[in-house]
């Protein structure tokens, strides 16, 4: 099945079941505003689905749950012998259950609190971050809290597992964050990244060992340390279990976001995947993974935005060096993606790990020689950690048009590519939609998918063309991207023009001195003697003062001029538009 035939599924009876779970919000208007719909829609539909799912060992959970307490079993112990009879890793012990709940409208209030206090402390987490007790205030207030409940227990929200199991109420829950994210319109970005986008990391990231998969199954682990609302990690899980079914990943995730976060571990319980391993927090400055290694990341992490909040903990981790994650250097305070870049090097498995990462073109440049993103660049590009750069269109975010580009790193960089770093410029590779969401104005549909890939995986310079797709690919040493900022002093002469030397050394000129980029690749003598001495004989480095940088500048590398059109093309496009807005005002007013 082709990637995004997945996302076509939600277009049949899955987007269908969303959609009608959605329309219960009918009943909010007024309470609350569209954007905040999914702060009820989404903890509900979380509720609804443990409910069903719990209904059959409920009576037992909860006379277990007496006994229990009664001999007073608390902990982790008590836990287990729950979970065991719930047949899930959660529980309910109350009393309660939907349809309880909605024949005493008259305690609705007091019974649905006794139900949230009955759920397992994993549950209690995802209400706590939903800060769902505060919407339930507002539900009680305005009156809609029995009718929403009322409307959950309808047949159109049955979520029992066996009318809905685990792969598609994963799709409808997906949905729905959808729903809620597009309903923020330009801000959607801020915690959902599109499913086409995802697609491509995650094809890039299985790439290299597909075929293996395809023939024996694995077992890997895979992270994101931005995890917004966990689809990143979801689409990987259903990648590789398309290559294979025998291919199993448990994932892990961090996200500072409380309500995302409860949104990504409602998630991963609802598909029964590894709930545990999503953790709360800011990654910078609180990693929950610490020591952890990882096959995949896979990661699209803020940019543009200051690590001010991080400043303390992100300096003194920095002062550990490589102990750390930062020590390579710090990017600008003001621009804080590259420390996650750090984090996700310093988490891959040695030898085999490999990361796609988003990051935007400051990664590429930002930094003069020296300087700590400079620095980053020059950590991973020496270290042979760059597998590719990929530029992609531009309008492709949901909350942001500007250009942006995914990194592949790897810790076992295939011997084929040992020493090299492969530009794709897939800049003029997408679909336009016929409706935009926020900036995002095109798409990556199979097609694009497919020949990025194979631009990736042919690995030479060359330009792929196919249906007015067009990608190119370019392939770089490492030491092409960097270079000695040296400082060319003048030196002081004597009346015969010979330099004035003092304990054997040059004096320089107060005031001449002046800066040379000197290529790696090139010998810095050649350069001086081809360059600067014919120019002025005087001149030497002072290799004190040397600086070692490092830039990506992927514009220019692919920059191609086109020449402005004539003027008489310009006058017949003039007469064109002249002509089809004469037809267009008569169709408009008549031939009068």
């Amino acid at each position: 099945m082709p990637m995004n035939e997945m996302q076509k599924q939600t277009n049949a009876n899955i987007q269908a079941k969303a959609n009608l779970i959605w329309e219960i919000a009918t009943h909010l208007v007024g309470l609350f505003k569209p954007h905040e719909y999914g702060k009820v829609i989404l903890p509900m539909t979380v509720l609804k689905r443990f409910d069903d799912a719990l209904k059959p060992t409920k009576a037992a959970v909860v006379e277990m749950a007496k006994k229990l307490d009664a001999q007073k079993v608390e902990g982790t112990v008590r836990d287990g012998i729950l979970c065991r009879i719930s047949g899930y890793d959660f529980y309910n012990t109350s009393n309660y259950d939907f349809a309880k709940l909605i024949a005493d409208p008259d305690g609705v209030e007091i019974n649905f609190e006794a139900y949230l206090q009955g759920f397992s402390s994993n549950i209690k987490d995802i209400i706590d971050n939903f800060d769902f007790s505060n919407t339930v205030k507002l539900m009680v207030k305005g009156g809609v809290l029995f009718v929403t409940l009322q409307e959950f227990n309808s047949a159109k929200a049955d979520m029992s597992p066996d009318k809905i199991t685990s792969a598609d109420m994963g799709y409808i829950f997906e949905e729905l964050i959808r729903k809620f994210s597009e309903s923020y319109d330009e801000q959607a970005g801020a915690h959902f990244t599109s499913r086409d986008i995802i697609y491509l990391m995650t094809e890039l990231l299985v790439a290299p060992e597909k075929a293996e998969i395809m023939a024996e199954g694995c077992t890997k682990t895979a992270y994101d340390m931005a995890m917004g609302t966990s689809q990143m990690l979801g689409c990987l899980t259903e990648r590789l279990q398309e290559i294979s079914e025998d291919a199993a990943l448990t994932c892990f995730g961090q996200e500072f976001n409380p309500e995302t976060y409860a949104i990504a571990k409602a998630d991963m319980l609802i598909k029964g995947g590894n709930a545990s391993g999503m953790k709360f927090g800011d990654t910078l400055s609180d990693d929950a993974f610490s020591g952890y290694e990882f096959d995949y990341i896979i990661s699209n992490p803020p940019f543009g935005i200051d690590w001010k909040r991080e400043k303390t903990q992100v300096e003194n981790e920095a002062k550990r060096g490589f102990d750390g994650r930062f020590g390579p250097g710090l990017p600008a305070i003001s621009d804080g993606q590259m420390l996650f870049m750090l984090n996700g090097v310093k988490k891959l498995k040695e030898g085999s790990g490999r990361m796609a990462i988003i990051q935007n073109g400051s990664s590429l440049f930002t930094g003069d020689a020296g300087s700590g993103a400079s620095e980053i660049r020059r950590y991973v590009i020496e270290g042979d950690l760059v597998e590719a750069i990929i530029q992609l269109p531009t309008d492709l975010f949901y909350n942001t048009g500007i250009s942006t580009y995914i990194w592949v790193i790897t810790k076992g960089k295939p011997m084929h590519r040992s020493g090299k770093v492969q530009l794709i410029d897939a800049s003029k590779c997408f679909v336009k939609r016929r409706k935009n969401i926020g900036s995002k104005r095109v798409d990556l549909d199979d097609a694009c998918i497919d020949l990025i890939l194979r631009a990736y995986e042919g690995f030479v310079d060359e330009t792929y063309e196919e249906n007015g797709l067009v990608v190119e690919s370019k392939v770089f040493d490492n030491s092409f991207f960097g270079f000695t900022k040296v400082t060319v002093e003048t030196a002081q002469a004597d009346a015969s023009g010979k330099p004035i030397l003092k304990k054997g050394k040059k004096q320089p000129v107060k005031g001449a001195s002046d800066m040379e980029i000197i290529p790696l690749s090139e010998d810095m003598d050649a350069y001086m003697q081809k360059n600067v001495l014919p120019y002025n004989p005087l001149a030497y480095i002072d290799p004190v003062k040397d600086k070692i940088g490092y830039e990506v500048p992927f514009t220019r590398l692919f920059y191609k001029f086109v020449a402005p059109a004539s003027s008489d093309s310009i006058f017949e496009d003039i007469k064109a538009l002249e002509a089809e807005e004469t037809i267009l005002m008569k169709e408009l007013f008549g031939h009068a």
